[in-house]
């Protein structure tokens, strides 16, 4: 059976371009996106790479450490780095696993189903602190990700775990969010949003972000 959101991220020890990742204590007390690639030199990958370097001090403001994961060995991935660097405008400097044993592929089931390679499907996955999986995201290997849409996640994630909220379609960060509706309690209500909320109807109660109303 695959991984689940709550589950519990597998811990694996494994070699990458900044050394050796033991990856929980390497998470310790962040938040962790680990996101696969299905091969090295190739031109999505490439794109990819670079976005996520050029966001880097975003995910860090996030408290969030990247790391990218590709079956191609370590070796590879620095002569790699360079193409990157020059054709992305960007400067690496997050560590990209060697996985050409497929252990991490394989615990994480970034396998493609049906290929005739062995390569990875554009997994993500969002991971807090506790270690626990609280999103995934999975594309087939013809389309790029949208690393706004993984900042958005986290923003939500992290959000939602400091409020009693949830977030709307299309939400972004600085909109109004929704009130959970598993709080009902009148005395709580006013005491998590003293700025009052607009009531669209009963179970859909929209609020300011708590952040920006205190």
């Amino acid at each position: 059976m695959g991984l689940r959101l709550g589950d519990i991220a597998p811990d694996f020890v494994q070699e990458s371009t900044q050394g050796t990742i033991r990856f929980h204590q390497w998470i310790g007390d962040a938040w962790a996106i680990l996101f696969s690639h299905p091969k090295d030199f190739t031109p999505v990958c490439t794109t990819e790479l670079g976005a996520a370097a050029r966001l880097k001090p975003e995910f860090e403001r996030r408290n969030a450490k990247i790391l990218a994961v590709s079956v191609d060995p370590v070796a590879d991935h620095l002569a790699w780095i360079g193409d990157i660097e020059r054709t992305q405008q960007c400067k690496v400097d997050f560590p990209i696993l060697g996985d050409a044993d497929h252990r991490v592929s394989e615990l994480y089931d970034m396998l493609h189903p049906g290929e005739d390679d062995s390569s990875t499907v554009r997994s993500v996955f969002f991971i807090d602190p506790a270690k626990k999986i609280r999103a995934i995201i999975t594309y087939p290997k013809s389309v790029g990700r949208n690393f706004a849409e993984i900042l958005r996640v986290l923003d939500a994630l992290q959000l939602t775990d400091r409020h009693p909220v949830v977030t709307p379609v299309d939400w972004r960060p600085g909109e109004e969010v929704i009130i959970a509706p598993s709080l009902t309690d009148p005395e709580l209500l006013e005491r998590h949003f003293p700025q009052g909320w607009r009531e669209a109807l009963p179970y859909l109660r929209l609020v300011s972000p708590p952040e920006e109303s205190t």
